[in-house]
């Protein structure tokens, strides 16, 4: 029976507020098989953040993810929902509940957008106005036009598509989404681009997310926090991302970050909020304050220069990046 009231479900957060989320020795572990898929798995999301879920194959990683939603059930431990544990609650009332967003997207091929879009809120017996309006409010939170609206997935770029996967899980704006590896088949250009529209879209409608990938980048891109899973579903380490980079916990989480590590640090800080050199003029590229350091000095590489003009939103010019002030501001993160 559908107990939410209207004030709850209407909006474009008013199902309720995001939720932490706790493994607790979560383990799972397959009929015939002597070794666990997930082992003992224990981990904690806060209420609004996305946890990534990373690691080779075979590290249980989509396992993990899936136990949240009992599409597979749990052998052992728990996993709470909102203080709540999930092995007691009825799967399909608990599934209606937790947005869910996998590589494939999963439309339905013979639905409109619309009917897509709707496929929740019809289950939980929304009348057909306060669906509609649901509808065109998620459209035009995920950067799709109403007229998109009536066309079917065909018509749709594979892009276009993944955006509509994400508007169908937060159609009864749940507490917390599941995503798994949601932008791994599209090209990289899309890819970055839908990246960025989400991380948007997270600061706006600040849902507890489970991110499912096998890209580290992605990873550090994406998470507030990072748990990196060794093959038989160990945890090897659950930190955020400046932690993970500058103090990995094991060999096996050195080797998987990769020796680029400074690198991937830099992608993590922004252009504007480092010590620039007073502006002056400088030769080379154009750099944007809101820009990650990692992309700057890439920029700084491609014109064969070690000096950037740093650009603030207005095109004014605030400073200068040089290859000294990146280097201090490695050395202020480590330190």
């Amino acid at each position: 029976m559908n107990t939410l009231t209207t004030a709850q479900s209407e909006g474009p957060s008013a199902f309720r507020e995001a939720v932490p989320l706790e493994f607790r020795e979560a383990t799972k572990r397959y009929p015939g098989s002597e070794a666990a898929a997930v082992d003992r798995l224990s981990l904690e999301v806060p209420a609004g953040e996305i946890c990534v879920l990373v690691g080779p194959s075979g590290s249980g990683k989509t396992t993990a993810m899936r136990m949240v939603n009992r599409m597979i059930d749990i052998s052992d431990g728990d996993i709470l929902v909102g203080g709540r544990s999930v092995r007691d609650r009825d799967p399909t009332e608990l599934r209606r509940e937790i947005g869910y967003v996998i590589q494939q997207i999963g439309l339905f091929p013979h639905e409109t957008i619309r009917q897509n879009v709707a496929t929740v809120p019809r289950l939980l017996g929304w009348d057909k106005a306060r669906t509609s309006r649901r509808v065109d409010e998620l459209l035009e939170l995920v950067g799709l036009s109403r007229e998109m609206a009536g066309r079917y997935p065909a018509q749709l770029s594979g892009g276009q598509r993944q955006r509509v996967g994400v508007a169908r899980a937060l159609a009864a704006d749940p507490p917390v989404m599941l995503m798994d590896e949601p932008f791994g088949a599209i090209d990289p250009i899309n890819r970055e681009r839908l990246q960025t529209e989400f991380l948007r879209l997270q600061a706006e409608i600040r849902k507890t997310v489970v991110f499912v990938t096998h890209d580290i980048d992605e990873a550090i891109r994406m998470g507030d926090r990072i748990a990196i899973l060794q093959e038989g579903g160990h945890l090897a380490q659950y930190s955020p991302p400046a932690e993970l980079l500058m103090r990995p916990a094991n060999a096996f989480v050195e080797d998987f970050v990769g020796a680029d590590r400074a690198l991937k640090r830099l992608a993590l800080m922004r252009v504007g909020d480092v010590g620039l050199d007073p502006p002056g003029d400088a030769c080379g590229p154009t750099v944007g304050a809101d820009q990650s350091l990692r992309d700057a000095f890439s920029e700084m590489l491609a014109h064969g220069q070690q000096r950037a003009r740093v650009l603030d939103a207005d095109r004014r010019a605030i400073g200068v990046l040089t290859l000294g002030v990146i280097a201090e501001a490695l050395r202020e993160d480590r330190g």
